[in-house]
């Protein structure tokens, strides 16, 4: 069908619905199909790398990462290194994690499985920051934030640890990489300054792949997806699901800028024929 027949179309299914449902009494109904709706597109299928689209997407393009670097920004305990180490054994995997809790269980695994485990946080900067987590937490919480504010107060004790900071610049001179496959960034808003410090790489266009959470952390550091879609002009846009990648297209507000989690992946555009070959994209 053309544009044309489709918009009116939906115009006819719409006026439909507002005339049945723009109603008071189904205000739950509607809620609860937005919710559905929202998983039905990539979005809060945070419950494991099943659901939340990792396990396929590190599956199928595993080819390309073998003999390749790998960055895991903001690792926890290891679980995604993991993961890409077992899909591509010859894989060069850097991982970071600034938790002093958290880092001595990311050490123990990075032994286990050959990568290497760095105790340091990546932002925009190199020196030191506070890391905000739970008192409580034996091994440290997913949650950890460079922004304290993403800590909510409510679930429990905050505490702080100063740690090292570095940019990815910094770390791709100081290692001689010259080809990073994949950069994994997890950091808990503070995503568009990884970026930033990667900025000289990302214009010399030595990262191939970037996957990064966008969630209600954001919020926090007041990042809009629309700030990292200015950084990373160069790249495509697909929001990960759990057997395939659809493509985000033009950036478009009411997509994108919804502030729960979601896995997205940033291709960079001439690579992007070479990852569609292990991939099913939907456009």
């Amino acid at each position: 069908m053309s544009k044309q027949t489709n918009l009116l179309l939906f115009r006819y299914v719409l006026n439909i619905y507002r005339f049945f449902f723009l109603r008071k009494i189904f205000y739950t109904l509607n809620k609860l199909l937005f919710n559905l709706s929202l998983r039905g597109m990539g979005i809060l299928n945070f419950e494991n790398y099943k659901v939340g689209g990792e396990e396929f997407f590190i599956t199928r393009i595993s080819p390309l990462l073998n003999d390749f670097v790998t960055l895991d920004v903001g690792a926890n305990i290891g679980y995604y290194s993991d993961a890409v180490i077992h899909a591509s054994p010859r894989a060069k995997i850097y991982a970071f994690e600034p938790h002093p809790k958290t880092f001595q269980k990311l050490k123990t695994q990075a032994e286990k499985y050959n990568f290497v485990a760095i105790n340091k946080a990546c932002s925009d900067m190199v020196g030191s920051l506070n890391l905000y987590d739970y008192m409580d937490e034996e091994v440290g919480s997913p949650l950890a934030s460079l922004y304290e504010g993403v800590v909510n107060a409510s679930k429990g004790v905050k505490k702080s640890w100063e740690v090292d900071v570095t940019k990815i610049d910094e770390f791709v001179n100081d290692y001689d990489i010259t080809r990073i496959r994949l950069l994994k960034i997890d950091t808990e808003g503070n995503e568009l300054k990884v970026l930033y410090g990667a900025k000289e790489s990302i214009t010399k266009q030595l990262i191939d792949i970037i996957q990064f959470e966008f969630n209600e952390s954001n919020i926090t550091s007041k990042v809009f997806f629309k700030d990292i879609y200015d950084v990373l002009s160069d790249y495509e846009f697909y929001r990960l699901l759990p057997y395939g990648l659809v493509h985000l297209g033009e950036y478009n507000p009411r997509y994108w800028e919804i502030f729960s989690y979601q896995n997205i992946v940033a291709v960079r555009k001439p690579f992007v024929s070479e990852v569609k070959k292990y991939l099913d994209v939907l456009s």
